[in-house]
């Protein structure tokens, strides 16, 4: 049977009860999981344009500096190799993609898991309805308030509901987020998770009747 809990309203009074989709709100940690999909999400927001010039793409060197022999100095080719100062650079990085694969479930898997962790951690919230006319910054930074969210928080709602994109957009700490750009990485950068009750239904109907495995 899965985790039930509180349903609310944008003053924090309670309005009904939900029942968390056991297969996604109710499993058992997956470390390992977990990790690989962060590892993921962080190499795939890596830009990957660090870039240095080996020696034959440094400008000059193309004369000797002196002669082989006779000069008491050690031998040189280039003023551009890499021992000297402005010479090209050894084995130094080049642009390329960090990004690799993880396969769906895997990610499923470790989505459900940070999940369920919030949800056993009491760091889940849901409103029916956020009943905003028109964007607002002091009425979202109100309802915050009024649920008695603190950190950071994650509001997760529906890609029509413009209105409560534009009033929690600008909090300090507070992101806005639809069900279908969930991850596990994101889900952990947050203190607390609010859900408006249609996104967390969607979010749940993405797993389908059998969770992520």
């Amino acid at each position: 049977m899965g985790m039930k809990i509180a349903i609310q309203d944008t003053e924090g009074k309670k309005a009904g009860e939900i029942e968390l989709k056991e297969e996604v709100f109710s499993l058992d940690p997956h470390p390992y999981v977990v990790h690989q999909v962060v590892r993921l999400e962080r190499a795939q927001r890596r830009s990957g344009t660090a870039s240095t010039r080996g020696r034959s793409e440094v400008r000059g060197g193309g004369v000797k500096p002196w002669r082989q022999k006779g000069t008491g100095r050690a031998r040189a080719g280039s003023i551009r190799s890499p021992l000297w100062r402005g010479g090209g650079t050894v084995f130094g990085p080049k642009p390329r993609d960090y990004s690799f694969r993880v396969p769906k479930k895997v990610k499923k898997l470790a989505l459900c898991s940070v999940l369920s962790q919030a949800a056993r951690d009491d760091r889940i919230r849901v409103v029916e309805d956020f009943a905003l006319d028109r964007p607002s910054t002091r009425v979202g930074k109100s309802i915050l308030s009024n649920l008695d969210l603190g950190g950071r928080v994650m509001v997760v709602t529906l890609p029509e509901d413009e209105n409560v994109y534009k009033s929690f957009r600008n909090l300090e700490d507070v992101e806005v987020f639809f069900p279908s750009e969930l991850n596990a990485y994101d889900v952990l950068r947050f203190s607390n998770l609010l859900f408006l009750r249609e996104a967390l239904e969607k979010l749940e109907e993405g797993f389908g009747n059998e969770g992520p495995s």
